[in-house]
This record gives C-alpha cells, structure tokens and sequence, in this order.
C-alpha cells in the first residue's frame, strides 16, 4: 500500500524548494543532510511531502516521548490510511537495579508497565514485519535492544477458519509465547475459554480474536469489542503474535543455560581466588534462581540480562533493536536532532557504567553487560538515508551536512556579515513561514523587577485572552514562583522533569483551552509545541552560562510564542557586559533597542554598543537577522502575518495513574533512597548542579520526616 498525504494545505514556495532539494539529496545517494528550520514553519509538512515522495517506511527519532506524542498526532492526521504508530519506553516509572558501593546499598529494579504504551509498542514492530507503509514515531529509547528478531518472528502462528486445530496444541503455543489465561481480568496478551468459543486479547490490539469452534475445526473467526461484543470484523484468518518481544523458546533456553551456567561458574572461580564470599554467595543465589525460573516458566523478570546467550550473539556484537524490524531502505528523520544525537551518544556510557558496578559487586554476570543500547558509531551503521531537522544544528550535523562546515553561523562581532547555509552543503533552510509570521521583537528585563513585571504582562495577556510562558532555571524556582502567582489569584501551573510525562500532555491541553493562563516551565517546551495561544514569553536568568541558556536554548526558547502574531519575548538579566571593560547596571540601557540588530553589522563596540552573554548575542543577533529576509520575504509576496488556532486534541495514550483518594501511603524512605541514587549518578556524570539540586531535596526531605 503507497503511503497517501491527506492535507487541505499545499507546500509554500519555500517549503516546496526545500522538499525538492531533500528528494534530490536523498536521489543523488546522499545519505546525510538537514533541514535547517524556524518553529512553524510546518516543517512536519515537509516531512510528510518527503515521506508521500519517497514512498519508503519511515523511522522519526524525537529526544523525549512528548515531542513523539506530538509529532504522532500530525503523521496519523497526514496519512489516515497508513499505518502511523508511537514507539518509546513503556515504564510509567522505573528505577533501574543499581549498587551504590559508597553506602552498600542494593536497589532492585522497580517498574511500572504503562499497558497501553506497551501495546503501541507491538502494534509498531507487528506492522513493521507485515507491510511496508509504515511511520514509527519513537523516543531516542528505540536505541536499546528489545530482542532477536527472527526469533520474534518464528513465534508468530496463523490461525485459519476452516481448518482444524485442537485446541490444547492452541493453548499451549499461547502459554509458550507468554500469553496468560484470564481468570477474572481480562486484558492485552490474556486469553479466557467459554465452552467452544477461544478469545484472545492481543498485545497489540485494544480488541479481542474471538474464534468459535465446531468440534476441533475453526467454524469463524471475529474482531470485537471485549466488552460490548460488537462484532468489527468477519476474518478468514489471523495472526498471533507474540505477548512480548522478549519471547523465547524451549530450545534455545536449552541451548543457552549451559553457556550461563559456565559463566557463572568462571566469575565464581574469580571471587573464590579473591575471597570475596559474599559477592561469590550472592552472585550464585541470583543467577541460579533466574536458570530455575527460565526452565520452568520460560520466562523471569530480568531475563534480558541474558539477552546475549539468547539472541546468540557475540561479546562485541550489537543487541537487535526497532530498527532492526526495518527494511534495509527505510527513511529515517531525527527530529530536534541537536538534542536527539546528543542523547543517542552518551546512552551507552551511562548504562555501562552502571552494569558495571553491579558485575562488579556480584549482582549480574558480566554478559548483562551486553544488554545494552546501541553505541553511537553501531547506531551510525544501522542509519540509512538521514535526514536531521534542527532550528539550532549542532556541530555533528553540520559535519556530516557540509562541505565547509567551519562557515555555518561564524558570527564574528568585528565583521558586518552573517552567513547563511546554501542547497550546495546539503544544510536546507526553510525559515519562511506560511503564516508569514515574524521572529519576535526581544526586549531586555532587569531581574531586580522580574516578578512586578511578569504580573503586569500577565494581566495584559488576560485581558486578551492570550497565554504566557515563563521559563526558570531550577526546579525549585519554578515551584516557588508557581506558588506565588497562585496567592495572587494567577491560574498557573508548573512544569519540570518531575511531572508526569501524561500529565505534561494534559498541562499544555489546559492552557490551551484557558482553565489556566500561565505556565512556569524548566527545559521542557523548547521544542515542538503547538501553542498558537502563546503571545509572550519571560526568559529569567537569560545571562546564565550554562546548557539551559545557551545560544541553541535561547533560540528554541524564543521560539514557542512562534504561532501568534502579537508575540514578544522578554529576557531578564541582572547586568550587562560593556564590551571588554566594566559591568554597568541593565536599568541604566536605553530604550532603543535597535542596537539588538545591528550588533554584528557594527564594526566599533565601544561605550555606546552595549553587549550582553555571547548566547544570548548569537540568539538576538539569528532572530533579528531572520525577521529581516522573513519582512523582505513578505513584502515581497504580499503577506500579512496572521495567528492560526489549531485543533485542540484529546491525549491518546491512557494512563495507568491512580485516583488520589487510591494512592498509597507515601513512603519517605523510599523516596530518599530514589533520590539519592539519582544524585550519585548525577555526580558520577559529572553533572554536578543537578547533583547539587538534588542533595538539597534530600536535606529538606530528611528535615520534613523528622517533622
């Protein structure tokens, strides 16, 4: 089936040269370029042309699972017809087994199952291994290894109307490719006998097979609903997939037990020659209950921890991943790519080093080790044609886009010209939007009245029924700030890393429909949100030198107010730099602000250039520099810029979130003990400030429990 784009839109003149220049790149066996784009500028739009034009199955990689929730919606409204599906990590929460040898504490692996996450998932990898016209919508997690495909595949049976099957030989296929019969819940990869009539309720569907038999032969086979038994579809056969993608069979257990058990035999034989005995007697118990529980069940909890024995796999050989499940001519986008390669390369470092401390300490084997995701340079030779899809590209894609690498945004303050990328270095800008909307005016806030401010505008965008973000650099500041407003009779919320990624959906949808007006956000909406309601938006802390406020992040900031036509964007700093000499107060400035746009075209700065960090220079020197060919381009072809409302849609993914009144007693220990391994590893990534927030969240929890 051919993928079909349904869309009352057609590509801009803009946008319509860059879809052709990427369909040339793509033609012409080049297997690395990127899109170099302003925020609405309907860049999923080109992406969806791209893909129409292409006709091959498509890979989109986002950096978290609400940009991915996001860009699912728009590829499941462009192509009805096809199959669009979201792929990211299942867990509703999960702690990760770990060892923190400073304080000998032990902490098992923990997780909650998000079901219907879980049967996205499925759905994804089933459609990828029975057609072609298939987009996969996924989190940067698709990196990590799910299991041996093939033998996934060799697990799927058929089930034919017609035919004869008994149906113990059904049942126990079922059992082996770990489905359960339900006995009172009857939910995804169960299924339940009512005299002659098999349901099953596939991990990859929200509807049950229904197979009704005459004797030992098949006399028809239905798709309803579980509930109301509305029948959805008369089948003549279908296929039964397995419950989880870390099925496995009895032979190839059989086959690897041994080669554990030898290994577990060498590391025991290592704590004996280093006298060790409580890693050699904790190391045996662990690993020969798993061997007992795999043998019996087919199955344990933390089997992937001997992925490498069951996918047959060497020491250095990568673990199979979704990728995996494409054709060898896929597609592939990577969305936000400065922040998605970014996170595809340090996954592998961070998860070794971890495992690490556990073989060490005799809690794993050292094959749990290659239960692993991929590294950068594996997951490099698994890409096919790339296409990455930045406003701010960093320093990789702009390697492996250009010819001349060294030229793309040299902005140097002592010369009058900035220079854009050209189709020749493969780095495509698509900076017109269709709207004609401007890059916003940016003007500059003293911090020392930061809060009389941000209320003043907030009353301001009331009044028209617009929405306001303000972006803090802390968890704990946007809380208190949070808290403040609310006092003073502001309908504001909060929103961090801390807060529910479901829940973050819901957050965006009420400010949207106007239940509440503000948001207080941390790192969170800089990219690919859709929020035509946003006309303003607060930077605090704009002069901070760090990730959150650095050239990239100042500019992705500034760009989520890029739907309405009466936006603006402030940014409050305690001073400003005079250049090379002295610091002067920022209250003290003019009211021109002019100066913003002719900083790089100046050739003197001296007394009367004012020059704040070099972040934000680049930042307001980029915006300004775009809103001058944006002007220029719609004067040129007669457009007035012009807000446009989007749909507001409903979340699709289902939570497994409790009722308050359900919820059970809050455990303080457990939380210290979360949270303390989550600032021993900060520290041991050298991530020191998030460390540091961290250590102060544990002395305030510790303070309020002795309360």
């Amino acid at each position: 089936m051919e993928f079909k784009l349904k869309s009352k839109y057609s590509p801009s003149p803009d946008q319509q040269k860059a879809i052709d220049e990427i369909i040339k790149n793509i033609e012409n066996w080049k297997d690395f370029q990127t899109l170099w784009w302003v925020t609405w500028s309907w860049k999923t739009f080109t992406m969806a042309n791209v893909i129409q034009k292409i006709q091959k199955p498509t890979l989109i990689i986002a950096h978290n699972k609400t940009l991915a929730a996001q860009l699912a919606l728009e590829f499941k409204e462009f192509f009805p017809e096809n199959s669009v599906h979201y792929f990211v990590s299942y867990y509703d929460y999960y702690q990760p087994e770990a060892y923190v040898a400073k304080t000998d504490t032990y902490i098992e692996k923990e997780a909650t199952i998000n079901e219907e996450i879980d049967r996205l998932r499925h759905a994804a990898t089933q459609d990828l291994l029975m057609r072609r016209d298939v987009i996969i919508v996924a989190s940067v997690s698709c990196i990590y290894g799910i299991w041996d495909i093939s033998s996934y595949a060799e697990q799927i049976f058929s089930l034919e109307v017609w035919k004869e099957y008994k149906i113990e030989d059904i049942l126990k296929k079922l059992i082996s490719v770990q489905y359960k019969r339900a006995w009172a819940d009857f939910k995804s990869w169960n299924f339940q006998i009512l005299w002659d009539i098999l349901e099953i309720f596939p991990a990859s569907s929200e509807f049950v097979y229904t197979i009704e038999f005459w004797w030992d032969e098949i006399s028809q086979i239905t798709l309803r609903n579980h509930l109301t038994w509305e029948i959805y579809e008369y089948l003549q056969k279908v296929d039964i997939f397995p419950a989880k993608h870390t099925v496995t069979t009895k032979e190839v257990l059989n086959n690897a037990v041994p080669q554990i058990k030898k290994e577990l035999d060498e590391r025991l034989k290592y704590f004996q020659k280093t006298w060790d005995v409580l890693k050699y007697e904790r190391l045996k118990a662990k690993v020969e209950y798993d061997i007992e529980m795999m043998l019996e069940v087919g199955y344990v909890n933390w089997i992937e921890n001997y992925s490498r024995f069951l996918d047959w796999r060497e020491v250095w050989q990568a673990p199979n991943t979704l990728i995996d499940c494409f054709p060898k001519d896929f597609l592939t986008f990577v969305d936000e790519s400065h922040m998605s390669f970014g996170q595809i390369g340090w996954m592998y470092a961070w998860d070794r080093s971890r495992k690490e401390n556990l073989v060490e300490n005799g809690f794993r084997l050292p094959s749990a080790l290659d239960n692993r995701p991929l590294k950068f340079d594996e997951f490099e030779g698994k890409m096919n044609k790339v296409i990455a899809v930045s406003a701010t590209p960093a320093k990789y894609e702009i390697e492996k886009s250009s010819t001349f690498p060294e030229k793309f945004f040299n902005y140097d303050p002592k010369k009058d010209w900035v220079w854009a990328p050209s189709f020749e270095n493969r780095i495509i800008p698509q900076i017109m939007r269709p709207t004609g909307l401007l890059d916003p005016e940016i003007e500059l806030k003293p911090m020392e009245f930061m809060v009389d401010d941000i209320m003043k505008n907030i009353s301001e965008v009331v009044e028209k029924k617009e929405r306001l973000l303000v972006t803090t650099v802390t968890k704990r500041s946007s809380e208190e700030l949070t808290e403040y407003l609310l006092e003073n009779g502001v309908k504001v919320k909060y929103l961090h890393s801390e807060v529910d990624t479901l829940d973050r959906l819901e957050i965006l949808k009420e400010l949207r429909l106007g239940k509440i007006d503000v948001i207080v956000w941390v790192n969170l909406l800089r990219e690919w949100l859709d929020l035509p309601e946003v006309s303003k938006i607060c930077i605090l802390d704009a002069d901070k030198q760090w990730f959150l406020r650095s050239e990239s992040s100042l500019i992705q900031i500034i760009g989520r107010a890029a739907r309405n036509q009466n936006w603006k964007v402030y940014m409050y700093c305690e001073k400003v730099q005079l250049w090379g000499e002295k610091w002067i107060d920022l209250k003290k400035l003019t009211k021109e602000y002019d100066w913003l746009y002719r900083l790089d075209k100046a050739k003197l700065l001296n007394s009367e250039w004012f020059v704040i960090s070099e972040a934000m220079r680049k930042a307001i020197n980029m915006t300004y520099y775009r809103r001058e060919l944006q002007e220029k381009y719609n004067k040129e072809n007669w457009i007035t810029p012009k807000t446009v409302f989007s749909e507001i849609k409903d979340i699709w993914i289902k939570t497994n979130k409790k009722d308050d009144s359900k919820e059970e007693k809050y455990s303080v220990e457990k939380d210290l003990k979360r949270l303390e391994l989550e600032m021993d590893i900060a520290a041991s990534n050298l991530e020191f400030e998030k460390a540091a927030e961290l250590r102060d969240l544990i002395i305030e929890l510790k303070r309020w429990n002795k309360k």
